[in-house]
């Protein structure tokens, strides 16, 4: 297996939860669900590298049987347990957006509780202190898909900010989404001596700065 995280490589997963969060997809089969909840506990406690297959039927109170029935492998179950986590900040973050009245304050309210839901998330907030090499590699090795992915999602939103006339329609929202994403992550991945991450209003002065200027076109 090449070093990193495997299921950060697929590119449908960040979309799935997407749109899984906007049509308010849900899951009937409490069985799996039991099984992703025992899966989410053991990796938070003893982080996904370390626990196996055994572990999380334990956790679950299962069979190892059971677990293997729903997910043929533990790469297709971390898989889901993380894309799970993605579906939820996805849905918090569509509600954080609605409080903000103008493009410029869904901006800087996107960039403010999208790095607070990250970092303050057990599991992946738990990889970027415990596992920090692995989530960084994952990054850099799957080709920039994962990167593309919320860029694409970014773009969206600005795209809706333009049709309802809130931004110029001459933005280059690829290469604003683009840019807005790749600062974002790298406060992610890389800890920060000058920025205080857990300091909400310091994020927000930040992103003032430096984001909300991206909404106006360049010539």
């Amino acid at each position: 297996m090449e070093p990193g995280l495997p299921f950060l490589a697929s590119e449908s997963l960040l979309e799935r939860a997407y749109t899984d969060a906007v049509e308010r997809v849900g899951d009937d089969d409490e069985t799996r669900t039991r099984v992703l909840d025992g899966a989410y506990e053991q990796f938070c406690r003893m982080g996904i590298q370390r626990s196996t297959m055994e572990d999380v039927a334990r956790r679950a109170g299962v069979s190892r049987i059971t677990v293997y029935r729903r997910f043929a492998t533990k790469d297709a179950l971390v898989e889901q347990v993380v894309g799970r986590e993605f579906r939820r900040y996805f849905d918090q973050f569509l509600v954080d957006i609605r409080q903000a009245e103008t493009a410029a304050d869904r901006v800087v309210l996107g960039f403010v509780s999208s790095l607070r839901a990250i970092r303050g998330n057990p599991l992946i907030g738990g990889l970027i202190t415990t596992e920090p090499d692995l989530l960084v590699s994952s990054l850099i090795n799957d080709g920039g898909r994962t990167v593309a992915t919320v860029r694409q999602f970014v773009a969206g939103q600005l795209r809706f900010e333009q049709r309802a006339g809130n931004v110029s329609a001459d933005l280059d929202v690829d290469h604003v989404a683009e840019m807005m994403v790749r600062i974002s992550a790298s406060f992610l991945a890389i800890p920060s001596h000058l920025i205080d991450l857990d300091d909400d209003e310091q994020l927000a002065a930040l992103a003032r700065r430096f984001l909300v200027p991206m909404l106006e076109p360049q010539p």
